[in-house]
């Protein structure tokens, strides 16, 4: 499955210049673990930074210039960091699959002569096959809506011929590139280049990447929309804002019977006070979730149950699902939870990020030790307020110090609270 190695976010909101794990001219550090946590004190930048993966995903979906609107983002000048001139720009460096070459997408925003949003500039780089150094080649490259793309998933070589030349493979490469390149220009410079090429089977790469965006998952979770009574009708996965999960059951109840009785008992395992987890079906067909608590005869139904249930239990369905999102990013999984609880949910998450079978990336921003408790250093970056204003972000594995505490068995969020992982 798909993994972030590393992004880079400029001018967005106290975002001026942050860069979290690898890049494609930054090798020489590690990239972001499966599970990648963010910490900081209130102000420091969380939200901003889960925005990021959100506006990503709203302008592939959307067009630039309504994300900026959208979600309470309040336009382009709003959310532009202040005092900048300089265009929004993200930098994503991926890979497709464990064994993938690592692809660069690149994407600047800034306003035209009337003052609307645009994609200023959008790029999509891979290295060759053969290509240990030097700059990736270009297979989109799109500047003001016009620009080239170049078709196919790049030529396979075989380097362990006894007659390999690099030499001559270099030069027919240039002239297959010349050859199945195409200039393209857009009708629409609010709309990004990967959304309208991604479409298109000749272009592969630009496609998964298109894909693999369209697959994030960014939970907007709130337990009163949790607490909803659904129209009928199974639905495949877990929307942003939790309000389907009936339908949800009804998918998994219907088309993995066996396993989804496997899964609400595995869930109820590991709610606290819960005995059993089952469904009911309504006169119109509907699925209704039942609760039931340990030391009462007659089940709770998911109206009635309180918001850490329903959001533990929100949490966990998404990480049974069968074909789980590539990207999953949650802010402030502990609201509403029992501080005990809190140590599982995290080992939850990893557990899911880094099983055999590939599932989610995970990305969590949190304010709560105890959920850090059951982190490692390389999983947890700090994000503080800077002189200037802006956000400044670490790895709390870059201090030797709080490393080798852990080492000794000290709990990490322990040493947060206490503030060894401030800055000093």
């Amino acid at each position: 499955m798909a993994k972030i190695e590393g992004i880079r976010i400029k001018n967005f909101r106290s975002l001026k210049d942050v860069t979290l794990g690898k890049l494609w001219n930054l090798q020489g550090v590690h990239p972001l673990t499966p599970m990648t946590v963010v910490i900081g004190k209130n102000g420091a930048g969380k939200s901003t930074l889960f925005d990021v993966f959100g506006f990503l995903a709203d302008a592939l979906k959307l067009g630039v210039e309504e994300s900026c609107d959208i979600r309470g983002r309040g336009g382009f000048e709003r959310i532009r960091s202040q005092g900048q001139v300089g265009p929004i720009e993200f930098e994503i460096y991926y890979k497709e699959d464990g064994n993938a070459r690592p692809i660069t997408y690149e994407m600047a925003i800034d306003l035209d002569d009337s003052g609307r949003p645009f994609v200023q500039k959008e790029r999509l780089r891979q290295r060759r096959e053969f290509q240990k150094h030097g700059w990736p080649f270009s297979f989109l490259y799109l500047n003001d809506g016009k620009g080239a793309v170049w078709k196919g998933e790049g030529k396979k070589i075989d380097e362990d011929k006894d007659n390999f030349d690099v030499f001559n493979f270099i030069e027919s490469l240039q002239k297959e590139e010349s050859k199945e390149t195409e200039v393209v220009e857009l009708s629409d410079k609010r709309k990004l280049g990967i959304a309208t090429l991604g479409s298109l089977k000749q272009h592969p790469r630009i496609s998964a990447f298109r894909q693999f965006i369209e697959g994030w998952y960014l939970s907007y979770f709130t337990p009163d929309a949790a607490r909803s009574l659904p129209l009928a009708g199974p639905q495949k996965h877990l929307n942003i804002k939790g309000d389907n999960i009936g339908n949800v059951v009804q998918f998994m109840e219907r088309e993995h019977k066996t396993r989804f009785k496997k899964v609400l008992d595995r869930i109820a395992l590991k709610i606290p006070g819960v005995d059993k987890i089952d469904t009911e079906k309504t006169p119109d067909g509907r699925l209704l979730l039942r609760f039931n608590d340990k030391g009462f005869h007659d089940p709770f139904y998911a109206q009635q149950m309180s918001d850490g249930t329903l959001k533990v239990f929100a949490y966990l369905l998404l990480l049974e699902d069968p074909s789980p999102p590539p990207f999953l990013c949650i802010e402030e999984p502990e609201n509403g939870l029992y501080h005990k609880l809190l140590e599982t949910l995290a080992k939850e998450f990893r557990e899911h990020a880094t099983g055999r079978k590939g599932g989610s990336q995970v990305f969590i921003t949190t304010h709560q030790p105890y959920f850090v408790d059951a982190l490692e250093p390389n999983e947890v970056w700090v994000l503080e307020k800077g002189s200037d204003g802006f956000s400044i972000i670490r790895r709390a594995s870059e201090d030797i110090l709080v490393k080798n505490m852990v080492d000794e068995g000290l709990p990490l969020g322990g040493l947060w609270y206490s503030d060894y992982l401030d800055a000093r």
